[in-house]
C-alpha cells in the first residue's frame, strides 16, 4: 500500500484529505507543521507528500527543497513525489516549487478528482524512479560464461523456461553462480522490465526476516524505538518483477509457513499491518542444501519444497566443468584488470593448467578470488605464470594440501583452515560419513559442523 503524507495548518483541510484518501486505500499520516513534516519524513518512507506552501513556522518551499536534497531533476531513489498546495498560489511561487522538484501544484480549494489524479499519478511516478534506481544498482552481469557441455545445457534451459510464470528452484554448490542463473532467468523472461530483488535468507538473523520479506507497518519492526514507522519488504518491492530468495533451506519452519501461505494466496499481511498486500511476483529460489534430506530430517516444509521447485535448476560445480576454467580466468582478470588500471594483463599456459588441476572446493567465487589476489599482489606482473598463483592452487594433485609442511603455506591462516580441514576430514571418516556422529565426537553443534565444512570447502560426497 502507498503511503502519503498530507502537511497543512489547517485541521479541517487534514481531516477531510485523511478520510478521503483512507477511503482510496493509501496509508495517511498528518503533520500540522514544517518541523513535525521533517520529523516523520526521517523516520518513514513516504509515495507522496501534500505539501501546503503557507506553514505557521516555515514556508513549505523549504520543506521542499530539503526533500529534494540533491539535484530536483535526480531525487534519491525513495524520496517521495510532492505535491504543493496553497491558497494563496501566484505564478512565481508555482514556477519556483516545480525548479525544486515539486511534482504538481494544487491550489486551494481542492478539487477533489484532479487531487486524486495528481497524486495516483505521482505514485506511480515514485515507484517508476524505484524501480530505474533498482536496475541502475544491479549492474551485474546475467550472462553464463563457459562452453562446457552443462553450461551449453544450462542456457538451452534458461531460454525455454525463463519466458513462463512457473517457480524455480536452483540446486548447487556455494559459490556456482545460482544468484548469476536467477538474473539470466529474469534477463530472459516476460518481466524483465521490472525489479529484480534478491534476498540471502542465510544472511539475515531470525528475528528480522519476517519483516525483511514482509515490511512492516506503523513502527511494528523489531528495530526498536529508532526504526522507520513502516517498511516494505522484498515481496512487496518484487511486485510485479522476480523476487530471489537464495539460501532458502537456510529459512526457519515458522518463517517458511508463512512464505508458503504467501505463494498459495499471493498476499501477505505486513507485520502490524490490518490489511493484506496483494502481490504478483515469480519466485525464483536457491540452494546448497539437500532439501529432500532436509524434508526428511524434519527440517524443511515439504509442501514448500513442492511449490518452489516447479522448474528444477542444477548448477554445476566447476570440477565438473574445468574446461570453462580458462574463460573464466580471462573474463576475471579482464574485470579486476580495468578495475586496477591493469587492462592488458595475461595469463600464462602454465598457470591454466594448474587451476585446471585444482579441486576448487569453493567454486567460480573461489575462481574469482584468486584472480584477483594475484592481480593485487603482483601489481608489476603482466602475465601471470603459474609461480604467482596461491600455494593451494599449485599443487599439481588437486587435492588440498594436508598438514605437516609448513613451506605449503604462506599464511598463518592458510595452515589453520588446512589443519582444520584434515581433522574434520578424518573424524568424518571415523564416523562413517555421519555429520551428527562426527559433530557429538567433536564436540560441535550439528549446525556449527555443517557451516564449518561449508567454510573449508568439504563436500558430502568427499
Amino acid at each position: 500500500m502507498n503511503h502519503v503524507l498530507i502537511v497543512d495548518d489547517e485541521p479541517g483541510i487534514r481531516d477531510s484529505l485523511e478520510a478521503i484518501l483512507r477511503e482510496e486505500d493509501y496509508i495517511v499520516t498528518t503533520a500540522a507543521t514544517a518541523a513535525e513534516a521533517l520529523e516523520l519524513l526521517r523516520d518513514a518512507d513516504y509515495q507522496a507528500v501534500l505539501l501546503d506552501i503557507w506553514l505557521p513556522d516555515g514556508d513549505g518551499l523549504d520543506v521542499l527543497s530539503q526533500i529534494r536534497s540533491t539535484q530536483p531533476s535526480e531525487p534519491p531513489a525513495n524520496a517521495p513525489e510532492v505535491i504543493m498546495i496553497s491558497g494563496h498560489g501566484t505564478i512565481e511561487s508555482a514556477v519556483r516549487a516545480t525548479k525544486l522538484g515539486a511534482y504538481d501544484f494544487l491550489e486551494k480549494p481542492l478539487s477533489l478528482d484532479r487531487t486524486l489524479l495528481v497524486l495516483r499519478n505521482a505514485v506511480n511516478a515514485h515507484r517508476l524512479r524505484q524501480d530505474n534506481h533498482e536496475f541502475s544498482r544491479q549492474q551485474n552481469r546475467s550472462s553464463i560464461t563457459g562452453e562446457s557441455i552443462s553450461v551449453k545445457a544450462l542456457r538451452q534451459q534458461i531460454k525455454l523456461m525463463a519466458p513462463t510464470n512457473g517457480r524455480v528452484l536452483i540446486f548447487g554448490e556455494s559459490g556456482t553462480g545460482k544468484e548469476l542463473i536467477a538474473r539470466a532467468i529474469h534477463t530472459e523472461s516476460l518481466r524483465r522490465d521490472r525489479v529484480f530483488v534478491e534476498l540471502n535468507c542465510a544472511a539475515i538473523p531470525e528475528d528480522y526476516i519476517e519483516a525483511e520479506l514482509f515490511g512492516y507497518r506503523h513502527g511494528a519492526g523489531p528495530g526498536g524505538p529508532n526504526q522507520p514507522s513502516q517498511k516494505r519488504g522484498t515481496f512487496e518491492r518484487a511486485d510485479g518483477g522476480t523476487l530471489f530468495l537464495d539460501e532458502v533451506g537456510d529459512m526457519s519452519l515458522k518463517t517458511q509457513a508463512k512464505v508458503l501461505r504467501a505463494l498459495d494466496e499471493q498476499r501477505f499481511y505486513p507485520v502490524g499491518a490490518s490489511t493484506p498486500v496483494h502481490i504478483d511476483a515469480r519466485v525464483i529460489a536457491a540452494t546448497n542444501k539437500d532439501l529432500e534430506e532436509e524434508i526428511a530430517r524434519g527440517n524443511f516444509r515439504e509442501d514448500l519444497f513442492y511449490r518452489l521447485n516447479v522448474i528444477p535448476f542444477f548448477t554445476p560445480p566447476l570440477r565438473d566443468r574445468k574446461e570453462d576454467i580458462p574463460l573464466l580466468s580471462r573474463e576475471f582478470l579482464s574485470e579486476f584488470g580495468q578495475q586496477y588500471g591493469r587492462p592488458h594483463v595475461e595469463i600464462a599456459d602454465s598457470a591454466l593448467t594448474a587451476l585446471k588441476q585444482y579441486h576448487w572446493p569453493g567454486n567460480v567465487r573461489e575462481l574469482r578470488n584468486v584472480m584477483e589476489r594475484v592481480l593485487i599482489l603482483n601489481p608489476k606482473v603482466q602475465r601471470i605464470e603459474a609461480k604467482h598463483l596461491p600455494m593451494l592452487v599449485q599443487r599439481t594433485d588437486g587435492s588440498a594440501p594436508r598438514t605437516g609442511n609448513r613451506e605449503e603455506f604462506t599464511t598463518l591462516q592458510q595452515a589453520r583452515e588446512a589443519y582444520e580441514r584434515d581433522y574434520i576430514l578424518k573424524e568424518l571418516d571415523r564416523s562413517m560419513g555421519n555429520v551428527s556422529r562426527a559433530a557429538e565426537s567433536l564436540g560441535l553443534e550439528r549446525s556449527h559442523l555443517y557451516r564449518k565444512m561449508k567454510t573449508l570447502g568439504i563436500t558430502t560426497r568427499e
